[in-house]
This record gives C-alpha cells, structure tokens and sequence, in this order.
C-alpha cells in the first residue's frame, strides 16, 4: 500500500540523490511530467512493488524471530550467567545481557531483506534512472547479467549493508522506544491507528537522517556505470559528491527523502500492527 501509494515520491528522491536532472523537487517533478507524462512519476514501480513484498515479509519476521530469541536467551543469561571466553588462563564474561534485543533484531532485518533483495533494487534504480536503456524489467536484468554478471546485480552492496545497519537498526529501536514510551506516559496498554501513524512517521525521519549521507553514495554507486563514472568503493563516492556540490551534496535530495520516508513509514506500522491485531486476535479465538 505505501510503496503504490508514494512511488512518485520515490522517482524524485532516486533523481535527486543520483545527480540526474533538477536539484529542486518541484524542478523535478515537472521535467518528468515534461519527459514521461504522469506514467513517469511511476517508473520502476512494478519492481518496486516485486522487491516490497519479500522484502518486507523478510524483515519484518526476522525482526520479531530475533527480538523474542534474543529477549529468551537474555533471560537465560540472567539466571543461568552470560557466555565466557578462554583467553589463556582468563575467562572474559561477555555482557550480552546488556545487548537491546530491539537494536540487534533491526540490524538482523536490515541485513537479512538487503541480502535477499538486492538485486531488485538495483533494477529499480537503473529503470529510474535511464528509461532508454533499461526500458523493462526483463531487459534491465538481462543487460545486467549480460554485461556486469552477478557483481552488477549486487553492485553497491557493500555500501548498502554500511547504511542499513546504522537505519535500520535506528528505525526499529526508534519505533520500539517511541511507542513504548508514549504508551508509558499515557498509560495506554494500544495506540490508535493515527498514534502509529504519526510514531511511524517521526521514526522513519530520524532513522532516514542519521543514515542520508550513506544512502547518497550507495546510489551513485548502484547506478554510476550508467554515466560511465562509477567511483571505486563509498567513501570515494562520497568524496566526489563534496568535490562537486560541497558538504550540503551529501544531503541532497533529502527533503525529497523525508516527504517519502515519513509517509512510508506511517503507513507500513500503522497497517503492520493493524493485521497483527488481527492475526492474534484469530489465534485467540482459535484457542478458546
């Protein structure tokens, strides 16, 4: 739903962040309307909606697996003493107790969905970008492994993993810590739809801006070949970014970003709470 709802948002940012075209959204927004028509606003949305699904079906359970092991194994811990390491005549206590599970299970979700479906983002970027040359899904993934093999269906990866781990593992501590508190200081036991939409939302835009520079150079690394530039590794796409448009270039596109990622993140909480509401509340009655 938010991924339908916000690809021409997408479009804009993934321009803006690559260096293609005006550096202004509304600059933006009309040379794709001049270009493309209103169907350019959702370019690369069928693989984004292919890449959505799995992707977030992976997080979102490696999310809630991890949080619960980690939540049981610290437990254990607490009674039964954390895990120790031999180091010659020495043993070390490892203070795992001390781990939030929430922070190690956003990293492991970032980790895991990147793996899996990373190839489908670097499609979706090139069909972004350069509609001429990548004109389909099968042809932008036949070219690929044509003339890049397997590294250009993973190109960027490295620098994607760097980025995840700070937003993602960000993103669900946020959330987690947001609602719990609220509900704390209001002496709720749930939130209604428009509190997870509104906590949602300031958790994507802090986990967006703490991470923005990273996202900035994993997208001139995923599509550089298309301008024939591609910088070696991410902190030398980094430095090219400040070489050319200074420090406030590794935050561009980020107004973009965040008029994206807010309403994205509203949304993907306030209905992924919503079907575990009702997903729970068959097993319940099932039980009964």
């Amino acid at each position: 739903m938010s991924k339908a709802v916000l690809a021409p948002l997408e479009t804009i940012r993934t321009r803006m962040v690559v260096g293609v075209g005006s550096r202004h959204i509304g600059g933006s927004f009309v040379e794709i309307m001049e270009q493309n028509g209103w169907r350019g606003l959702w370019v690369g949305n069928t693989i984004n909606m292919i890449r959505i699904i799995p992707t977030q079906a992976i997080e979102l359970g490696t999310f809630e697996y991890v949080k619960r092991s980690m939540k049981g194994a610290q437990e254990k811990w607490r009674e039964d003493g954390c895990p120790k390491i031999q180091l010659g005549n020495i043993k070390i206590e490892l203070p795992l107790h001390l781990l939030s599970p929430v922070a190690i299970a956003g990293a492991a979700a970032g980790i895991a969905g990147t793996l899996m479906c990373h190839p489908l983002e670097v499609i979706k970027d090139r069909l972004t970008v350069d509609r001429v040359t990548y004109p389909s899904i099968s042809i932008a993934f036949s070219k690929i492994w044509r003339t890049e093999g397997i590294g250009g269906l993973y190109s960027g990866l490295c620098p994607t993993l760097i980025g995840m781990l700070p937003y993602s593992t960000c993103y669900y501590f946020m959330y987690d810590t947001i609602k719990t508190s609220y509900c704390r200081l209001h002496k709720k036991k749930s939130l209604s739809r428009h509190e997870l939409l509104i906590i949602g939302a300031l958790t994507g835009l802090t986990a967006s801006t703490i991470s923005f520079p990273l996202e900035v150079a994993r997208k001139r690394l995923m599509v550089g070949a298309l301008q024939g530039k591609c910088p070696p590794h991410m902190i030398a796409a980094l430095s090219e970014v400040i070489r050319e448009e200074g420090l406030l270039g590794i935050y561009r596109g980020w107004g973009a970003s965040c008029l994206k990622v807010m309403p994205n993140s509203g949304i993907t909480w306030m209905f992924y709470e919503a079907w575990k509401d009702i997903l729970l509340d068959d097993k319940d009655k099932d039980r009964d």
